[in-house]
């Protein structure tokens, strides 16, 4: 496995692509009017509770009001540490209008959907990940070696415990942290109690809202969050930002310094690696697969579709075989898209319809497989009775999709347009309406080039049959401007 990671810094955005031997495998987009909230602190005000959701609204300073569910606020015991009872309080009794919260960003601002929000506050470093109101050790579920785990767990523990008092808290220890020296984790653990403690000294005095915390730029937080010593490369086209990852590799990440480069060609950087093709590509409902075989993956708010189709692909023994080639196949490009275009939420893949139970597992287990790579938390269910596969991957950011594109105004991101013929029809019982109602001459009929010729030529015999029906004239003008779907009928 060869991986690379590409950063493309620009005044307007950055842009990072995980390429894994030569094919790109996710990208993150930061623009610099629109950054992602996701693990910022506020200090905000709750504008709204709402007993029926047991949630409430909270006001952070951004453009629509944070929501709260009362699972996500903790309440804190005499020693300031969170109460973990598995019964949620009434939200009544927790909040109220008006009061000050220290929350942070779960979930970025989704469409129409203001950010989620927490009060179990963290903050990150390379390995671990700082809690400051409780005192439990966590592990990475992604380290599945039972003495590796062991391991880490004591390593914290024994290092939190050898500093004395003053070092309340507790910490997860990082997926990237396996295989980590002891000097290399107890590092994070000062840093990361210096850092709370610099923030609980700003929440004292910040006012009602404000940001408390700010994660780490994109570029940075690429080197703490993606970066492994098995990489191949990083390199960066910036060569400010070259230079900020290089100090920040070597304070924090001595291991991955060497794999930093400046990429300093004419050539732009993502083009070498073929990855704006990609990426492109990716905003496309189909997938073509290598066999002749596609996907269609349909977005909508509620769920996200994958339909798999044979396609030009007709396979060489039966139909059976071909299917499970084509399902086979299906499996690893649905992992590597949804990663590509960060799909998440709750996923419904439609695979070809497979009657060999063992087809049925070995399609189920590459899916898994592949899956594995996510960095994404992801759950699949079995095969069920209609022959679909139901999953969730965790959805923390917008899709690739919801940040590079808008809904069509024409269309209003239905994906389609009324017909010319539609559109004519709809004109003809407009004008009966208006016929019926007023007491005009003629009729002057604005629409699009595509409607007005269908008007004069196909629908002419209609058109000659409604002048005589309401006795008066009709006469027809393009609108060169109009959409397909807009005309506009003028009494003269």
């Amino acid at each position: 496995m060869s991986e690379e990671i590409l950063i493309n810094v620009a005044p307007t955005e950055t842009r990072v692509a995980l390429v894994d031997n030569g094919m790109l495998q996710e990208v993150y987009i930061e623009r610099t009017q629109r950054k992602g909230f996701v693990g910022n602190i506020y200090k905000g005000k709750v504008v709204r509770v709402l007993p029926g959701m047991q949630a409430a609204f909270v006001d952070i300073g951004l453009e629509r009001a944070g929501f709260i569910h009362a699972a996500d606020i903790a309440p804190l015991d005499e020693e300031g540490m969170e109460e973990r009872n598995s019964e949620v309080a009434d939200i009544r009794a927790i909040v109220r209008e008006g009061q000050s919260l220290v929350v942070q960003v779960t979930k970025d601002p989704i469409g129409t959907k203001g950010a989620r929000l927490t009060t179990h506050l963290s903050v990150s470093a390379r390995y671990l990940v700082y809690m400051p109101y409780t005192r439990h050790v966590g592990i990475s579920t992604r380290i599945e070696d039972e003495d590796e785990r062991e391991r880490l767990r004591n390593l914290v523990s024994d290092a939190v415990a050898s500093l004395g008092e003053g070092y309340d808290g507790g910490f997860i220890v990082r997926t990237v942290a396996e295989g980590a020296c002891d000097d290399e984790l107890k590092q994070d653990i000062p840093f990361l109690h210096k850092l709370w403690g610099d923030l609980e000294e700003t929440i004292k005095s910040a006012p009602t809202p404000s940001v408390i915390y700010e994660d780490l730029p994109l570029f940075m937080r690429t080197l703490r969050d993606l970066a492994k010593p098995h990489l191949e490369k990083i390199r960066i086209d910036s060569r400010e930002a070259y230079v900020k990852m290089v100090q920040f590799a070597e304070q924090y990440s001595p291991e991955i310094r060497a794999l930093i480069e400046h990429y300093p060609g004419e050539r732009p950087l993502f083009d070498l690696y073929g990855v704006e093709d990609e990426i492109q590509k990716a905003l496309n409902k189909k997938v073509q697969l290598k066999s002749g075989g596609y996907l269609i993956i349909e977005q909508t708010e509620a769920m996200t579709t994958v339909d798999v189709n044979t396609g030009a692909f007709v396979g060489h023994r039966n139909l059976e075989e071909t299917i499970f080639k084509t399902n086979l196949e299906a499996a690893t490009a649905i992992a590597r898209q949804l990663r590509l275009r960060n799909l998440g939420g709750i996923i419904i893949l439609d695979f070809i319809d497979m009657r060999e139970p063992e087809h049925q597992r070995q399609v189920l287990r590459t899916l898994e497989k592949m899956m594995e790579r996510d960095h994404a938390k992801t759950s699949i269910t079995g095969v069920s009775e209609l022959g679909l596969v139901e999953m969730t991957r965790k959805r923390t950011r917008e899709s690739l999709g919801q940040v590079m594109c808008e809904p069509c105004p024409v269309c209003d991101g239905r994906g389609t347009l009324k017909s010319a013929e539609t559109v004519c029809y709809e004109i003809f019982r407009e004008i009966l309406r208006e016929a019926r109602a007023y007491d005009n001459e003629k009729f002057l009929v604005l629409a699009s080039q595509m409607v007005i010729d269908r008007l004069l030529d196909e629908e002419s015999a209609n058109v000659a049959d409604l002048e005589e029906f309401i006795d008066r004239t009709i006469q027809f003008q393009v609108e060169s401007i109009y959409s397909q779907e807009q005309y506009d009928i003028i009494l003269v």
